[in-house]
């Protein structure tokens, strides 16, 4: 498949342009376009800028309100309800971030649920927010169904990401990020256009058959990964963001990848703690003797120091995207593209 590299900042101008044109507000296509970049750089394609042409697609169908402000209420001194009001879930957690920073630094812990919302993203990247500001951060989201209920044979409980984020002095925080399934429907997908069968484990068929068929999985169910321990992680998650935080369970939320149906109204929920409110002053140098463990075990490497690596190339030589998403965006933002 040809490539095509393109600036960071000329993909950030190209997705907020397509999601302006399809009837999104300047101001949420800025903060859509800006977290799908970043999900880009960070090697997480899959929340990237392959999102924009289904975005664009949801914004002409009226299944997602481009110009949709999330409406906030404190409902305690250490807790808030951010209705998301059919958005992108981006502006959403903008507001939740801005919120919890100054909330977890008075309070030692603060959390937030979001409800009425779009697909999360790059869970990992709005814990790291967090962490930047020196706080210790967890978030989980949901997603319309895809994996089964353990024993079962229907597509049930979305692949519901957890991600978690630790401020580390001198250095970008450790962050770890996760979805629940054993692997990425993405992947399935892709591998069913391309004729290659997929790992075993990853997927039953309609009939709760286990299957290496792409096209099967796709009629059947995604797995979680670690069987009976991830879906009961995925429950959990359902509990946190649906039945605590408001949104709809898996199995009610429409599809994030179609025209069809109402708003998925999906919950997420962002909790921000600070270190110096447990007693003692000794968190850093706790995380400097970890790290220092895990360096002393090469090769072995802390979760997520790949996306820093992606970063880093971006930086200089811009970012690889195919040549027919190129095509699609400038298709979709109105420009011509370039040679």
């Amino acid at each position: 498949m040809s490539g095509k590299r393109i600036e960071v900042r000329e993909a950030r101008r190209l997705a907020e342009a397509a999601l302006v044109a399809a009837g999104a507000s300047s101001e949420s296509a800025a903060v859509t376009a800006r977290a799908l970049v970043a999900a880009e750089v960070d090697g997480q394609p899959g929340h990237g800028l392959s999102r924009v042409a289904s975005y664009a697609l949801q914004l002409r169908a009226g299944k997602v309100d481009g110009k949709a402000h999330p409406v906030v209420t404190a409902t305690a001194p250490a807790a808030l309800g951010i209705d998301a009001r059919n958005g992108f879930a981006y502006p959403a957690i903008e507001l939740a971030i801005a919120r919890l920073v100054p909330m977890a630094r008075a309070s030692g812990i603060a959390a937030a649920g979001i409800r009425g919302s779009h697909h999360f993203g790059q869970a990992g990247r709005h814990v790291e927010r967090l962490a930047d500001e020196g706080l210790i951060a967890i978030a989980c989201a949901n997603s319309p169904r895809a994996m089964a209920f353990h024993g079962g044979r229907r597509p049930m409980l979305g692949t519901n990401p957890i991600a978690f984020a630790a401020p580390v002095a001198g250095r970008p925080p450790l962050v770890v990020d996760m979805a629940l399934s054993a692997g990425a429907r993405a992947r399935i997908i892709a591998a069913k256009t391309s004729g290659q069968p997929i790992p075993p484990g990853w997927a039953v068929d309609a009939y709760g058959q286990p299957t290496t068929d792409a096209a099967a999985a796709l009629d059947g169910a995604l797995l979680p990964v670690g069987g009976a321990k991830g879906s009961a992680l995925a429950l959990m998650v359902e509990i946190l963001v649906g039945a605590l935080a408001g949104g709809a369970y898996g199995w009610e939320a429409s599809s994030l990848f179609d025209g069809n149906g109402g708003p998925p109204r999906l919950g997420h929920l962002l909790i921000a703690i600070s270190p110096e409110a447990f007693g003692h002053t000794g968190f850093a140098a706790r995380m400097d003797a970890l790290l220092a463990a895990v360096a002393g075990e090469a090769p072995a490497r802390l979760p997520g120091d790949k996306r820093l690596e992606g970063r880093m190339r971006a930086a200089t030589a811009g970012i690889e995207i195919p040549a027919s998403l190129y095509a699609e965006l400038c298709e979709l933002s109105g420009t011509t593209a370039a040679a």
